[in-house]
């Protein structure tokens, strides 16, 4: 499907970090490679784009059921927003986060991998505040915006948190997780909102 030059429905998957693989390796076929590069920076963005790519692919299912889906949404501080779900449960920042065979534990407010604290949680919960900001300017009504981890490739992910406010789950099983929750749009909301979404400027600082 053909979209309009500068239509961020057109993105896919993993493409924020295509672009940074091609900065960082030139070369077209050594960049196919890379993921095996001794380079622990270039390795850690390969894998990324793999992650990127598995969450991005179950998202896409969604489409048949009424979701609206984009991928890769740069700000101007060239961070991104992995991908962005709007669907009849609502908005949703989804941040995807590859451990390969690594085991995952979340608490009350923190993420630890292989018992490792990380900012996954902040990260994500500033990324879904700034995208409601965003969303809700460009389309003259308040959205609210949920944030989500996609975690791919962990051995063991468990939450320990009944009421957590980041949402984390396998990558594989976002799109069950999103459609299984209680419907807060209506198609024409969607549509309003996915169509303020998918324009750069909406993503530029106002």
């Amino acid at each position: 499907m053909a979209f309009p030059q500068g239509d961020l429905a057109s993105n896919r998957p993993g493409d924020a970090i295509r672009r940074k693989l091609a900065e960082l390796e030139p070369n077209r076929l050594k960049r196919q490679f890379v993921r095996w590069s001794p380079d622990p920076d270039r390795r850690s963005w390969a894998l990324g784009l793999i992650g990127e790519r598995t969450t991005g692919r179950r998202l896409n299912s969604l489409r048949r059921h009424g979701w609206r889906i984009l991928h890769a949404i740069q700000w101007p501080s060239k961070s991104d927003i992995d991908h962005l779900a709007i669907g009849p449960s609502g908005v949703f920042t989804i941040n995807s986060k590859r451990h390969k065979g690594k085991t995952v534990w979340y608490g009350d407010r923190a993420i630890t991998v292989n018992r490792s604290p990380t900012r996954h949680v902040a990260t994500s919960e500033g990324e879904a505040r700034r995208t409601a900001r965003a969303l809700s300017s460009g389309c003259g009504f308040s959205v609210s915006v949920r944030p989500v981890i996609a975690v791919v490739g962990a051995s063991k992910i468990s939450v320990k948190n009944a009421a957590p406010p980041v949402l984390v789950v396998e990558g594989t099983q976002v799109h069950a997780l999103l459609s299984g929750l209680t419907p807060v749009l209506t198609p024409d909301e969607v549509e309003q909102i996915f169509n303020v979404a998918r324009r750069p400027e909406t993503w530029l600082p106002r």
